[in-house]
Parts: C-alpha cells; sequence; structure tokens
C-alpha cells in the first residue's frame, strides 16, 4: 500500500515507535547548512532565538546573525534591505508575529521588490499548547498565499523541514516557511523527495489494485495524522490516496488533479484556519478544473486556547478520528 518502503513503512502508522521532533528544529539543522553551502546566508532574530532555533545559526556563523529585538517590522525592512544587495537572509520569529505583525513591510518591502528573503513563521497552529490563543496562529497561511511572488511551504516534519529550508536559500525570491513548536512524528527519511511545489503521494491503494475512494491533502504534522487514518480507512474497506502537500504555493496541480480524478472525492487537512488555508487552495483549483466534492479539517472559524497540543488537535476535529469521519462522510456525498 504504501509507495516506498525505503523511505514510509509500517513502523509509520506507530506513532509510538517514531523519533520525535519539532519541525522547527529542521529549520535550525537547515539553516547551519544552508550557511555552511553559501556565505550569503543570514539570520535575523526578533528576540527569539532560542525559541526558533536561530540560536543553532549564530552559534556556528555569530558574525553573520543579526539580533533585531522585539522588532518584526523593521526585521522585515532590514531583510529586504539586505536581500537587494546580495544577501540571503532568514528572518525568524513567531508566526503570531511575523507574518502576523508585519504583514504590512513584508508585502511592501519584500513582495512588491520580489526580494529572496525566507520568512520562517514558528510556533503555528493550536499545537503550541499552552501559549493560548494569541500565540497560535492560525492565519497565516492565508495571509501569505494572498501576496504576489510568495510561495508559500508548511513542512511535514522536522527532515522536511531541513529540506525546506536549504532548498528555500536557493529559490531566489520570497517564501514563508512555517514551522511547529511540538516534537512531532519524523516518518521521513534524507532519502524521501523534496522538491519545492511537488507534492508527494505517499499513499495509493491502487497500487495493490484497489479503487481508491477518497483522496486525502494534507500538510505539516496533519500528514501523520492522514497516513494513520488511510491505514484505519482500509481496515474498513474504504481505499484513499494520502498526499503531503507541503507547498501550498504554488500547489502541484497536476499531483492533485491525477489523485482526485481517481477518487471523486477529497478531504483537505490542515492545522490552520479553514477560511483561506490549504483546503480553500485545493477548493479553488477544483472549483475550475475537477469539481468534487470536499470535507475540511482544520479550524472552523475559531481562536484557540490553552491546552495540552494533542487534546487541543482533538478538541478541534483534526485527530485521526475526524479525517476518518471526514472521508466517509465526503464518499457519501459523491
Amino acid at each position: 500500500m504504501l509507495l516506498d518502503d525505503a523511505f514510509l513503512n509500517q513502523k509509520t502508522l506507530q506513532p509510538a515507535g517514531l523519533e520525535k521532533k519539532p519541525t522547527r528544529d529542521g529549520f535550525g539543522h537547515g539553516s547551519v547548512e544552508a550557511g555552511k553551502a553559501d556565505p550569503r546566508v543570514i539570520v535575523l532574530s526578533a528576540d527569539l532565538s532560542e525559541s526558533t532555533r536561530a540560536e543553532w545559526f549564530q552559534k556556528e556563523f555569530p558574525d553573520r546573525f543579526i539580533e533585531m529585538g522585539v522588532a518584526e517590522q523593521n526585521m522585515a525592512t532590514v531583510a529586504s534591505g539586505l536581500a537587494n544587495y546580495g544577501k540571503i537572509p532568514f528572518i525568524t520569529s513567531y508566526a503570531a508575529f511575523s507574518p502576523g505583525r508585519n504583514w504590512e513591510q513584508i508585502r511592501t518591502t519584500i513582495c512588491i521588490n520580489n526580494v529572496p528573503v525566507i520568512v520562517c513563521g514558528m510556533h503555528a497552529g493550536v499545537s503550541v499548547g499552552p501559549d493560548g490563543a494569541t500565540h497560535q496562529m492560525l492565519e497565516d497561511i492565508a495571509l501569505m498565499r494572498a501576496l504576489p511572488n510568495m510561495t508559500v511551504v508548511v513542512a511535514a516534519d522536522a527532515e522536511e523541514g531541513r529540506k525546506a529550508t536549504i532548498a528555500a536559500a536557493k529559490l531566489g525570491k520570497p517564501i514563508y516557511l512555517r514551522f511547529g513548536r511540538t516534537a512531532a512524528p519524523v516518518f521521513t527519511t534524507q532519502a524521501t523527495p523534496f522538491a519545492i511545489g511537488r507534492a508527494n503521494v505517499l499513499w495509493d491503494s491502487s497500487v495493490s489494485g484497489k479503487k481508491p475512494q477518497v483522496t486525502l491533502v494534507a500538510c505539516g504534522s496533519l500528514v501523520h495524522n492522514a497516513l494513520v487514518a488511510a491505514h484505519t480507512l482500509e481496515e474498513k474497506g474504504i481505499a484513499s490516496i494520502v498526499i503531503n502537500n507541503h507547498t501550498i504555493k504554488p500547489l502541484d496541480a497536476d499531483t492533485i488533479l491525477a489523485a482526485v480524478k481517481k477518487t471523486g472525492a477529497v478531504v483537505s487537512i490542515e492545522e490552520h484556519q479553514i477560511t483561506g488555508g490549504m483546503g480553500s487552495a485545493v477548493a479553488e483549483l477544483l472549483s475550475q478544473r475537477f469539481p468534487v466534492p470536499q470535507e475540511y479539517i482544520g479550524v472552523h472559524d475559531m481562536f484557540g486556547q490553552s491546552g495540552e497540543p494533542d487534546e487541543l488537535i482533538e478538541h478541534y476535529g483534526m485527530g485521526v478520528d475526524h479525517i476518518v469521519s471526514a472521508a466517509q462522510q465526503v464518499i457519501g456525498r459523491k
């Protein structure tokens, strides 16, 4: 059922058997690798170097690290100037503050000028946990994908976060990378394919001759929940396709359409408001090219609250059982 046992095997379906790391760790490792590969890479921090893992770059390259203080707007404009003069700057903060606080500066100084600044929004989603609604950014994908010239990537695990960070440094244009705080299963490896703009099909029941009935399109750490849900659906006699849609913009239309044309139904899965997020991007594509029933897993027009990450994921309807239920519902609408 799984497409490539070299990087995705049955232990993927058992979270207890997997190493867990926050996706922000992927940024920490990836930024150091990018810095070693290209001396133009620099990192700017808004007084959150430890929480964002920017301190890992700081320790390796202290002369290429800039502490901006609590000044996210200034950080964005300084980075745009550095990029205009040939540097490759990463700007780092909590997603609630960047792009939450400095969206206008990102729009005006980075996107309009189309300069290669990498905006890294950490601690996104309700899985931030006890920090509560003010820090649980659920609107950032919507904010960033609306901007012309902006690419948007949401890593599925820490290893993919590392690859996304390295790829972002080579992209040559504005990009938003979204990272989480909570330790999540690391189910990909160095061998797992990753390319900006190319979604990955992780599970396809048609490989074993079954006719898939639903496509699960997921991003971020909820990709793992989608895989576990696919296994549960299989046990119930429901075949499926699972897509890791790490790049929200530009959307990989070909991969999504190919899967949905096989299944005729789709469930979008994201730790974000369902309005304006990845599911909206999928719906925009399908409404024009291949309309089918769609169900949305995500936060339904609410703010977050304090709690443990796992209980918040369940409370807001993003757990495995919720995905299974949504799949059954959307199949019933075909």
